[in-house]
């Protein structure tokens, strides 16, 4: 369940330093959106991406290396304004040559992965999306667990098109890290 907190003025960031214990806030548009921590099916399944990518594009352990791959990062596309936590989320080196020494990331990522959830598709699709897209993300990838399934897509000036939809055990190849093909079904096992 997604809570919208409803506030008599615009949210702060004090408000989302303040968010109560067990949920996961972020601050977008003056608003203050909490999201419970997510269940069983959705963590294996971030996990079990960033597991595979990290290896040959964080490490270049059989691929190109040159990225960092992080696990929901506090991205600050306005310094404590416009605060987003992605699921995963992905620099190129070159952007991000080391990672900062406080948790807030204030470089905008190149990619980001959201794994969907019935609570939270709707926030992921229709307010995160632009948000990535307005702030200039390169590349979103939408993981629904339940369904199985991974959509792709790239940034076209200000929003984003979908470029490949991959389903239960189809081979993913995919932008940013078509590099390294792999099995969609190790996601969900």
């Amino acid at each position: 369940m997604l809570l919208r907190a409803e506030m008599p003025k615009p949210a702060t960031y004090r408000d989302l330093i303040d968010a109560p214990a067990g949920f996961n806030a972020e601050l977008i548009a003056g608003t203050l959106y909490l999201h419970p921590r997510p269940r069983g099916h959705h963590i294996g399944a971030a996990s079990a991406l960033g597991a595979y990518l990290v290896p040959p594009f964080q490490f270049g352990e059989g691929g190109p290396g040159g990225w960092w791959i992080l696990d929901e990062p506090e991205v600050h596309f306005e310094l404590n304004k416009e605060v987003a936590v992605p699921d995963l989320a992905g620099w190129r080196c070159e952007r991000l040559p080391e990672l900062p020494a406080d948790h807030r990331f204030r470089i905008i990522p190149d990619w980001v992965c959201e794994i969907v959830s019935t609570s939270t598709d709707r926030h992921d699709r229709t307010t995160k999306r632009p948000l990535y897209a307005r702030y200039g993300v390169g590349y979103l990838w939408l993981v629904d667990p339940d369904a199985r399934t991974l959509e792709t897509y790239v940034r076209d000036w200000d929003a984003f098109e979908l470029v490949s939809t991959f389903q239960g055990d189809e081979v993913v190849a995919a932008e940013p890290f078509a590099a390294c093909p792999f099995c969609l079904a190790r996601l969900w096992s």
